[in-house]
C-alpha cells in the first residue's frame, strides 16, 4: 500500500468583494491531489484537499518541504499498524518532522490542505462516508447525515447597496437557509446598522442573524458596536477583534449579553486553548469556529476537540469556519454545532454534494464515501482537469 504521486495546483477564487479588513481580488487556493495504489472498481485511490478561502495558496511550502516529506517517507511510517490503511496520525508525524513548536504562520494551511486529502484517501479505502468513519473510531459511534448549517455572505460590493444586499440574503432563504451572516465594520456604525435592520427585515428573528466584524475594531469600538447591535438579540457578534487579543474578547463578553463567535484564525490546539483559557468565552451561550483546513488539519482538530472536552466544553458549540465539505464531515461525525456554508462564493470548492437538500438551515446529504467530492459534479470536473 503506497503513496505513487502527489501534486499540487493553484485555483483562483478571486472576486471583488471585500470584509471589514480584506479584498477578494487576488485571493487563490492550493489544490493537493494523493494517488495510491490501492484500486477500487478497478481505479486507483484518490485524495483530494484544499484549504479555506482567507488565505492564498501555500504553494513553496507544499512543493518544497512537505510534499517531498511525505514521499521520501517509508511505507511502514504512513499505514496504520495493521497494514490495512494509511494512517493520518503517521503521516501528520512525518509531515512535521524537524518543525518546531509555534510560529505556525501559513504552515498550518499547508499541512492542513494535505491532510484533508489523507483523510479522503483513508476514508475512500474504509468505502464509508468520512462522517462514518470518524464516528466510528474516534467518537463515540453515532452520526448522522443532516446537520445545521448558516449561509455566509453579505459581503461589501462596489455599488452593493441596501436592495441588492436585501435580495441577496433573500435567495439564501429561497435554497432552504434560514440562518445567515453578513459582514459588518467595513462602513459607518451608523451605515452597518442600517444594513443590519435590512437584513432583519428579511429573515425576521435576530437569531437567524449572525455578523462578522473580521477582527476590524479595537476593544472601544467593538463595545460600542456590542451596544449598538445588543437589542436586536443576533444569533452572534463575530470576531470583532484581532483573532490573538484575548482580553478585548474577554472585556466584551463582560458587556455584550448576547453570543460571541470566534477562532477561525487560530491554528492549533494551543491556540484554541488560550481562548478558552483567557477570552472569555462562555460555554453556554458562545461559539467556536476553529477551521480544520487552516489549523494543521483533523488530525490537530481531535486535539483541539480533546482539550475542549478536558474543558467542560461541548463539541456542539463549534461552528467551524471555512463551508466546505471536511467541516460537514466532521460535524457529522463528531457531534459539531453544525457548519459554516457559501452558497454563492467560493466555488466550486464550498457547499456539498449535490442532491443535498437544505430545509430550514439543515442539510441532509445524500450516499457517498470518502469526503463527498465526487458526488459534487462542478468539483470532480475541477479536479479531473487539474490533475488528470
Amino acid at each position: 500500500m503506497k503513496i505513487i504521486d502527489i501534486q499540487e495546483k493553484i485555483v483562483p477564487i478571486s472576486s471583488e468583494i471585500k470584509n471589514a479588513y480584506i479584498s477578494f481580488a487576488k485571493m487563490d487556493c492550493s489544490v493537493v491531489a494523493i494517488k495510491t495504489d490501492v484500486k477500487i472498481d478497478g481505479e486507483n485511490v484518490v485524495g483530494y484537499g484544499f484549504h479555506s478561502n482567507g488565505r492564498y495558496a501555500v504553494s513553496e511550502l507544499l512543493t518544497k518541504r512537505f510534499i517531498p516529506r511525505l514521499k521520501e517517507a517509508e511505507e511502514k511510517e504512513l499505514l496504520n499498524d495493521e497494514g490495512t490503511n494509511f494512517s493520518p496520525e503517521k503521516i501528520w508525524k512525518v509531515l512535521m518532522q524537524n518543525e518546531k513548536p509555534g510560529g505556525h504562520g501559513e504552515r498550518s494551511t499547508a499541512v492542513g490542505t494535505i491532510d484533508m486529502a489523507v483523510w479522503d484517501v483513508v476514508s475512500k479505502i474504509e468505502r464509508l462516508p468520512l462522517y462514518e468513519h470518524l464516528a466510528k473510531k474516534y467518537g463515540d459511534g453515532n452520526f448522522t447525515n443532516k446537520i445545521f448549517v448558516y449561509a455566509a455572505g453579505g459581503y461589501y460590493y462596489p455599488g452593493k447597496d441596501i436592495q441588492m444586499l436585501q435580495d441577496e440574503m433573500k435567495s439564501y432563504l429561497d435554497l432552504g437557509y434560514s440562518t445567515v451572516k453578513m459582514k459588518i465594520g467595513g462602513a459607518s456604525l451608523k451605515d452597518d446598522l442600517n444594513r443590519i435592520e435590512s437584513v432583519l427585515k428579511i429573515v425576521g428573528d435576530g437569531k437567524n442573524l449572525c455578523v462578522d466584524a473580521n477582527g476590524r475594531f479595537d476593544l472601544k469600538t467593538a463595545i460600542e458596536y456590542g451596544k449598538a447591535i445588543e437589542d436586536y438579540n443576533l444569533k452572534w457578534y463575530e470576531e470583532a477583534g484581532d483573532p490573538l487579543d484575548y482580553e478585548l474578547n474577554s472585556k466584551l463578553s463582560e458587556t455584550y449579553k448576547n453570543g460571541i463567535a470566534t477562532g477561525e484564525n487560530l491554528f492549533s490546539m494551543q491556540d484554541a486553548r488560550n481562548l478558552i483559557r483567557y477570552g472569555g468565552m462562555r460555554k453556554d451561550i458562545d461559539w467556536l469556529q476553529f477551521d480544520c483546513s487552516l489549523s494543521y488539519g483533523l488530525v490537530e482538530y481531535l486535539r483541539t476537540l480533546k482539550m475542549m472536552k478536558e474543558n467542560n466544553w461541548s463539541s456542539t458549540r463549534v461552528v467551524p469556519h471555512g463551508g466546505h465539505q471536511i467541516s460537514c464531515n466532521i460535524a457529522a461525525g463528531l457531534n459539531l454545532g453544525g457548519n459554516e456554508i457559501y452558497p454563492s462564493l467560493f466555488q466550486p470548492f464550498g457547499g456539498f454534494p449535490d442532491d443535498s437538500l437544505v430545509e430550514n438551515s439543515y442539510v441532509t446529504f445524500p450516499k457517498f464515501i470518502g469526503m463527498g467530492y465526487e458526488n459534487k459534479a462542478k468539483l470532480k470536473d475541477l479536479f479531473k482537469k487539474l490533475f488528470n
